[in-house]
C-alpha cells in the first residue's frame, strides 16, 4: 500500500474521537456526531479532522466553546464550527428568551374560536 494510503488506513472513528477528546468534551461530541451521521464513517474523517485541526488556529478553548454553540443550534459539520469561530460566535452568551403573555383585547381570539362545533 502507498504510504500516505497506509497513514489513512491507521485512522478509525476510536482514534479521531479520542484524539476530539483531548480538545475538549464538546469537540468529542460534534465529532462523534459527524461520524453517526455518514454512511460510512470513512466518508466525515476529513471533516473530524477539520474540526479538530482549527484548534491548531483557534485553540483548544474556543474550538470547544465553539462546538458548544454547534451542539445548541444542531450544527453538525467543519463548516458550521468554523463559521462560529471566524465570526466571534463562540464568546457570545446566549440569552433565555422568555415569551410574553399577550395582553386582552377584543381584536385577539382565543382557543375556543378555533373548536370544531
Amino acid at each position: 500500500m502507498h504510504p500516505a494510503h497506509r497513514y489513512y488506513y491507521q485512522w478509525n472513528p476510536q482514534r479521531i474521537t479520542n484524539w476530539a477528546a483531548k480538545i475538549g468534551p464538546d469537540v468529542k461530541t460534534v465529532v462523534a456526531k459527524v461520524l453517526s451521521l455518514a454512511s460510512y464513517p470513512e466518508q466525515a474523517y476529513r471533516s473530524c479532522v477539520g474540526i479538530i485541526g482549527l484548534a491548531k488556529k483557534y485553540g483548544n478553548t474556543r474550538t470547544n466553546n465553539a462546538c458548544k454553540r454547534a451542539i445548541y443550534y444542531k450544527l453538525w459539520g467543519y463548516q458550521a464550527v468554523k463559521n462560529i469561530l471566524a465570526k466571534g460566535l463562540d464568546s457570545v452568551k446566549e440569552e433565555k428568551v422568555t415569551q410574553q403573555e399577550l395582553p386582552l383585547h377584543e381584536n385577539i381570539r382565543g382557543a375556543e374560536y378555533y373548536k370544531l362545533t
